[in-house]
């Protein structure tokens, strides 16, 4: 125990250095770095309530629709939290109401789908600006502290201390670094949610087309099955 205190000491001592030399640009990366892990902590939360991968619910519902028990689809619907079920609840409540036309059915399933992906997106663009940020903030500490090295170098005149201009630029390129190591933080969790987005939005377009088309087989099947019960020409008798 007694150990252990000490090297938390040295190593937090370490980190002040670190953060000393590297000037009021280490400030703001580490600032930026705490922005995006926050925002990535409340993406992962957000994606897991609504449990964006799952996809069961939707075979399960398609079964039940198309063997014409909308109830147990619907059930099946609003037991998931995921907005994939949304969007089939209404498609399917749309084609039980007969008076509500199919093109209005569509429309609101476009304008829930619309509003559903732009919630996911939220807070998206911040992880963006941070990862193209961030890099450019490095660099320019780097050249601040280059400037500075020089400067002082400039000033020892003849009695040139090379350790003065060496360490002049581990301190400058520190910030960069520093802008490397938050900017891929950021974007590796962007391009994922990103990914995870895109594939739910094409879950969206796969399972609501499936709702509308397995009516249009129902149509089909029962439009079938009339002509088929239907008595036939050449069954009728024939006039003597």
């Amino acid at each position: 125990m007694n150990e252990t205190f000490p090297d938390s000491v040295g190593s937090w001592q370490q980190l002040s250095q670190l953060m000393e030399a590297g000037g009021p640009v280490i400030l703001i990366l580490l600032g930026m770095s705490v922005v995006a892990q926050a925002i990535v902590v409340l993406k992962l939360w957000q994606f897991a309530v609504i449990r964006i991968s799952s996809r069961s619910f939707i075979s399960e519902a398609i079964r039940h629709w198309g063997g014409d028990r909308p109830e147990e689809a619907l059930q099946v619907l609003q037991a998931s939290r995921n907005p994939v079920a949304r969007l089939m609840q209404i498609a399917i409540q749309g084609q039980i109401d007969a008076d509500v036309p199919e093109a209005i059915v569509r429309e609101e399933v476009t304008r829930v789908a619309s509003g559903a992906l732009e919630t996911l997106r939220s807070y998206l663009r911040g992880l963006e600006v941070i990862g193209n940020l961030s890099p450019l903030l490095g660099l320019l500490g780097t050249v601040l502290g280059m400037i500075e090295a020089f400067q002082q170098l400039e000033l020892a005149g003849s009695r040139v201390d090379p350790g003065i201009l060496s360490g002049g630029i581990w301190e400058a390129l520190l910030t960069t670094a520093a802008g490397l190591v938050v900017a891929i933080a950021a974007l590796l969790p962007l391009h994922w949610f990103e990914g995870t987005i895109e594939r739910l939005r094409h879950r969206m377009e796969d399972a609501v087309t499936q709702v509308f088309t397995q009516s249009l087989g129902a149509t089909a099947k029962s439009g079938t099955a009339a002509l088929q019960a239907a008595p036939r020409l050449d069954d009728a008798p024939h006039a003597s």
